[in-house]
């Protein structure tokens, strides 16, 4: 035991990384998962919110706009994660943990009292901007302030909020239309968004900033009083090994290059899975009212009014949704126990089953119950392994100086997979209908998983079983 740790314990002070879980831990974990709550929530949302349009307003609507309105928000998350990531890493992540919930606000407030499609766009390029920032700094605060064997745990259970959010967000919308009876109030809908970016930013007016930033510029007492804020006096943070600031200098000023060409493999391995992980969650997550229409599970046969179509499709998002809650738990629940690279890959590898087995139910007009249950097993095994993993693998390669760049590019090449799904997906299913979308789906996990096992066990070794324990 050295000195430090000696006067450490004699004052009574407790370290941060071997600490038991407070209730403080808990406060800090729900206030950072609410970004991944609305980001999920926001593409639920605008995957309900097109039909009501193509009813309500713009009938003649074509394949195209459907696929600009379906993917804007994405454009916006892509930017946001690379912009937010950037700026955080310089000028620290508490600014930016207030901005983003602010941006929302202000955002779907003009998109509601604007009858422009143009302004909408805007807005919902806005709302994406910010939910960039938020997964670019939430999974960096919630792995920062965790006891050590407890980060990784945590940073999973943040991510599965996301399927809460999709739950919540179907569920107030299902209400509402089927009480309207009538797509044309559709607007009130992103008062949603309102919500729940005010409640983050109410929460996040008494905050902290990020201890880990505070450490990485060298101010170690203010990253002292970032802990205790969060925590409690008691606590600590480790006693600093007097050479490691010395060795992290050194090798700064002996890496050259770009951030990319120094990470090109860590950015392959982050980026690319995610980048197939979207396609399945955000590109058919938000047209998931439509696909359930085209292959005609959502129980109502084909004379009933548009509206009744979508307030049933609407319904099965919820139940789909829910398949997605538990899939994240059972990811939590494999989370410590399985490596983390096999996890990801055969994730991708039984999603795409389940695709396939949706796909032969459907051509092979099979009784709905079948078609529903493949669709539960693809959601079922793409939020088990690939949506939770590929959010949690960026914190896991990159070191605290330049996380902020790497999560936040990793989340940017994720979300071209997803925005290339979302506006693709309407033009796949007007030039092959649902056939040619769950062929093109499929290939996809399947290029997921296989990306995931080439690369994995270099840029990720497995862990021994004694590691994995600790």
């Amino acid at each position: 035991m050295t000195d430090n740790d000696v006067s450490t314990v004699a004052q009574g002070k407790v370290d941060i990384a071997t600490m038991p879980l407070r209730p403080r831990h808990f406060l800090v974990l729900f206030i950072a998962s609410l970004g991944q709550m609305i980001g999920q929530g926001l593409a639920t949302l605008v995957g309900i919110i097109i039909p009501l349009i193509q009813i309500a307003v713009h009938p003649e609507i074509s394949a195209g706009m459907q696929g600009v309105l379906g993917c804007i928000s994405l454009i916006g998350l892509t930017f946001g994660a690379i912009v937010f990531g950037r700026l955080s890493d310089r000028y620290g992540y508490l600014l930016f943990f207030r901005l983003c919930p602010a941006l929302i606000i202000v955002a779907s407030v003009i998109a509601f009292f604007s009858d422009s499609m143009t302004v909408l766009l805007l807005c919902l390029f806005v709302m994406g901007f910010s939910v960039g920032g938020e997964y670019s700094l939430d999974s960096n605060y919630i792995s920062e302030i965790m006891p050590k064997r407890w980060g990784l745990l945590m940073v999973g259970v943040a991510k599965a909020s996301a399927a809460i959010g999709s739950v919540i967000v179907a569920g107030i919308c299902y209400h509402a239309i089927n009480r309207w009876q009538s797509a044309h109030p559709w607007h009130d809908l992103l008062f949603i968004m309102t919500g729940i970016a005010g409640l983050m930013l109410l929460l996040r007016i008494h905050f902290a900033q990020s201890p880990g930033w505070l450490l990485s510029r060298g101010d170690r007492a203010a990253a002292e009083k970032s802990v205790q804020f969060f925590l409690g006096k008691d606590v600590t943070l480790p006693p600093q090994n007097p050479t490691s600031r010395t060795t992290t200098k050194a090798a700064s000023k002996k890496e050259s290059g770009s951030f990319l060409s120094r990470n090109f493999k860590k950015v392959i391995f982050s980026g690319v899975p995610w980048a197939c992980e979207g396609l399945g969650v955000y590109g058919i997550g938000i047209f998931l009212p439509t696909l359930i229409m085209s292959l005609g599970i959502n129980r109502l046969p084909a004379s009933a009014s548009q509206i009744d179509h979508v307030i049933s499709s609407v319904e099965v998002t919820i139940w789909l949704s829910a398949i997605m809650l538990i899939g994240f738990v059972l990811g939590l629940m494999l989370l410590k126990r399985v490596y983390h690279v096999k996890m990801q890959a055969w994730g991708f590898f039984l999603s795409a089953i389940g695709l396939a087995m949706l796909l032969a139910a459907y051509r092979l007009h099979l009784p709905d119950w079948i078609a529903i249950s493949s669709f539960m097993f693809f959601e079922l095994f793409l939020n088990a392994g690939p949506h939770l993993i590929t959010f949690i693998l960026p914190t896991q390669i990159y070191p605290v100086e330049t996380r902020g760049t790497g999560v936040g590019m990793a989340a940017a090449i994720g979300k071209i997979g997803a925005v290339a799904g979302a506006f693709f997906i309407p033009m796949l299913l007007k030039w092959g209908g649902s056939t040619l979308v769950l062929w093109v789906s499929i290939a996809v996990m399947l290029a997921g998983g296989v990306v995931t096992a080439w690369l994995g066990r270099e840029v990720l070794p497995e862990p021994t079983r004694d590691n994995r324990r600790a």
